[in-house]
């Protein structure tokens, strides 16, 4: 992967600095559901990365 490419997966701990917020607030929103949609790969939650940023658009309309 060449430095500028972005991982297509992202992790628990990736995605909270991706959005700037706690990685408590992640998980908070991944158990009641009104986070990003993650799943499990093993022993981990990950995220994909048009997931997440379809999950900020629609906020982002929401909030409009």
């Amino acid at each position: 992967m060449h430095a500028q490419e972005k991982p297509d997966l992202l992790t628990t701990k990736e995605l909270a600095a991706y959005l700037r917020k706690p990685i408590a607030t992640v998980r908070g929103w991944r158990y009641r559901k009104v986070g990003p949609a993650g799943f499990r790969l093993g022993r981990n939650i990950v995220y994909r990365r048009e997931a997440v940023d379809a999950w900020l658009a629609e906020r982002e309309r929401a909030s409009v």
